[in-house]
């Protein structure tokens, strides 16, 4: 029996009593509860020592591109933490928000959730994440997150996620069109920007610009102007009607493309009419510029980059970041390793390899330091200048929306209506924008009221 405790103690690098082992004799019998209480002991050690947190986090329509890259990120990690069991699952993005919901409210929530920003702010707003500044780096080290990154998951003077991935928009532009109307130099605002589609228009008969203006509140807001103040709309003021008439001379003097101007996501039209050659400047993320390269050589032999100009406010629109968020109903027991893990997770070195990998951009100040976005390439083309380009606008990269209003979409298509309207001339800008808000602050009132 001695030898039997020995044997198994040391496979479980245990100390078993020596006067638990001695197993002495009274009156000629083994001491049975010394024999049991050993057992006891020892298999509740082996428990200790075989127990495992598990973390499961959840991403977004992650599989199957990631499938690699999450299986090595899970590997390394639990080869480091022998304590701890990893757990990645992927959802859709059109069931991720279902199934949370569904699981916090089971009391069974992941650890870790890939979220939106718009989506992250509506649920920190009804209490389902965790506030995270206290878990955002270890004592001592510096946040690694840029100061925009951590603006766009700030709510009520918290963070609620560890930023992950995100964009920034850029300008490619056809040379020979700019050319062609004597354009040399990048646009510093949005007024220089509308003068160049005009301009192009005027000396090569092709569109200059293609604004997104199916989501013109974000238009708006990046300007520097705010479609609500005090729970009312009030993006019928003189500086509103003012950038919408902005927009109708640009529209009036075919500086715009109009294929789909002001639909929801306009963009593949966008992407077509570049790779045609028939749209001087496509405003877009770095990774549009990539499916130039691959579909269309002749054009993306002359496409150039310039910065896309950040707004009046100093945000460049086009981030859309994502991160991870913890959930509301993780044990506080746990936080500290699920932290630290997330930490892993959206780190300097997980982010560049994603980044380089999807094709995004990182939201770790390092991670855009790095040689890959930093250091360009002899001879490099239009991708490597935009990546590096974008590098340097992540600070100021925004993910800009109306926050606090349930079926807000449906409020957004009255807005797109009335600037529809008074950019083609169909209305009188003041008269439809007056009316747009009037809708608004109709349903705005039911929002707010006691």
């Amino acid at each position: 029996m001695n030898y039997f405790l020995k044997k198994w103690g040391s496979i479980f690098n245990l100390r078993i009593s020596s006067k638990i082992l001695s197993c002495r004799k009274r009156d000629g019998r083994l001491v049975f509860a010394q024999v049991i209480c050993a057992f006891v002991l020892l298999f509740s050690f082996q428990a200790s020592a075989f127990a495992v947190q598990k973390i499961e986090f959840w991403t977004m329509s992650l599989k199957p591109k990631f499938i690699p890259y999450f299986h090595d990120l899970v590997r390394d990690y639990e080869a480091t933490h022998p304590g701890v069991q990893i757990v990645w699952v992927d959802f859709p993005w059109d069931i991720l928000q279902l199934k949370l919901i569904t699981a916090i409210a089971a009391g069974k929530p992941p650890a870790l959730v890939n979220l939106s920003v718009p989506w992250a702010e509506e649920m920190a707003r009804d209490g389902l994440l965790e506030p995270l500044d206290a878990y955002l780096t270890t004592p001592g080290q510096a946040i690694p997150y840029t100061d925009a990154a951590l603006a766009d998951l700030r709510f009520n003077g918290k963070v609620y996620g560890f930023p992950h991935y995100s964009n920034v928009n850029v300008i490619a532009y056809n040379r020979q069109l700019l050319a062609a109307a004597g354009i040399t130099q990048a646009p510093q605002n949005m007024d220089e920007l509308l003068a160049l589609a005009v301009k192009v228009a005027a000396k090569t008969g092709k569109p200059g610009y293609a604004p997104a203006l199916g989501k013109i509140d974000g238009f708006m807001m990046q300007q520097g102007l705010d479609l609500i103040v005090n729970g009312k709309a009030v993006f019928n003021s003189p500086a509103h009607v003012a950038l919408v008439k902005k927009l109708a001379a640009t529209y009036k003097a075919n500086g715009f493309l109009k294929d789909k101007l002001f639909a929801e996501d306009n963009f593949p039209a966008v992407v077509d009419a570049y790779l045609g050659g028939r749209l001087a400047v496509m405003v877009s993320a770095p990774t549009a510029i990539k499916r130039i390269q691959t579909d269309a050589p002749d054009i993306y032999a002359q496409t150039g980059i310039f910065p896309m100009p950040a707004g009046p406010t100093g945000i460049n629109d086009g981030g859309w970041m994502f991160h991870f968020a913890i959930p509301q109903g993780v044990k506080s027991q746990d936080m500290p390793a699920v932290a630290e893990f997330a930490r892993y997770l959206t780190g300097d070195r997980s982010q560049l390899a994603f980044a380089r990998l999807a094709g995004v951009m990182p939201t770790t100040k390092q991670a855009l330091a790095n040689p890959y976005f930093k250091q360009l390439p002899v001879n490099a083309g239009a991708a490597e200048l935009a990546s590096a380009v974008a590098a340097n606008s992540m600070n100021s990269a925004r993910s800009l929306y109306v926050a606090g209003i349930d079926d807000y979409d449906e409020l957004r298509r009255f807005l797109v209506k009335a600037v529809e309207a008074g950019v083609t001339g169909k209305a009188d800008i003041q008269t439809s924008l007056n009316e747009a808000v009037a809708i608004w602050n109709k349903k705005l009132a039911k929002v707010h009221r006691p």
